[in-house]
């Protein structure tokens, strides 16, 4: 496995959202002071047309991981009091990521180079595709490829399989690295965690299949791709991050698709390391996306 460069044992993510009112900042880093923490990075946001308030704190507090469950519980009653949704992460502790391919490898051959380089936080226990091409481009990581094949026949139970085998090695995000099956509402319901899609347009255009070949037929001079969380509704999930890159009209659809491939590499592995770093808090059918 390679080694990652992790975020010191005393460091952790306060991620907040609430309605909008005076007070929420001071009374948050008072708390904190009070418990002896230091905070290091702090970005906030208030959404105009709610007045919803986002916020993320980075800070270190000296023997975190014996004083964090004292911390949660003197931050509850003030969570309760400005009605806030709220997470308290610990930043050294690494998330199990599940990479999801078929046949094209362009975006799971980026994530592993990034894991690879410690450039992603993240633990990578399994591939899984439903096609057995990317097994030797997933083999010299080390990582194990669990082919599942999916057929209208047996997508029931191909979805049954692959559940299980998120399960077992206790994922906590999926990212859909150019999976070209379309998740069944049941299996997102059933996961219960965050999953991230590329898809290979700038949405909300050209949804659904061969959307360079619909981008081309369109005459666009722009084409782009969209990093997005994964919900029910197909390719209509909240996006994270979006990148264009410019065609032209001598352009055909292979060199949209060979243009295309570059940027989706590159828009999918920022939306992960945003992820995976707690940047992301979603808002409805929108994203707050922290730098």
């Amino acid at each position: 496995m390679p080694s990652l460069v992790r975020p010191s044992a005393e460091r952790a993510r306060l991620l907040i959202s609430c309605a909008d009112r005076p007070g929420v900042v001071a009374t948050v880093t008072r708390l904190l002071f009070e418990h002896g923490a230091n905070v290091v990075d702090s970005d906030q946001h208030t959404e105009p047309d709610d007045l919803r308030f986002f916020m993320r704190l980075e800070f270190d507090l000296p023997g975190l991981a014996e004083r964090l469950g004292a911390l949660e519980e003197a931050f509850a009653p003030v969570a309760e009091r400005f009605g806030m949704q709220w997470r308290l992460i610990p930043a050294a502790r690494v998330k199990r990521m599940a990479l999801f391919v078929s046949k094209q490898d362009h975006c799971l051959q980026e994530l592993l180079w990034l894991w690879k380089k410690g450039e992603l936080m993240a633990d990578i226990p399994l591939v899984v595709s439903n096609h057995p091409d990317a097994r030797e481009v997933v083999a010299p990581f080390g990582i194990p490829l669990h082919h599942v094949p999916v057929t209208a026949d047996t997508k029931a139970q191909a979805e049954a399989a692959t559940l299980e085998l998120m399960r077992a090695h206790q994922v906590d995000l999926v990212v859909l690295a150019r999976y070209m099956q379309i998740l069944s509402g049941d299996f997102i319901a059933s996961f219960g965690g965050p999953i991230i899609n590329i898809h290979h347009s700038f949405l909300p255009a050209f949804v659904g299949a061969n959307p360079y070949a619909q981008a081309h037929s369109r005459g666009v001079k722009l084409i782009g791709a969209t990093a997005h969380y994964v919900t029910a509704e197909l390719d209509a999930g909240p996006i994270i991050e979006q990148d264009v890159h410019r065609v032209g009209h001598r352009d055909a659809v292979a060199d949209l698709v060979r243009i295309g491939r570059r940027v989706e590499r590159t828009v999918l592995a920022r939306a992960v390391s945003w992820h995976l770093e707690d940047r992301v808090l979603p808002h409805g059918n929108k994203t707050v996306v922290f730098s």
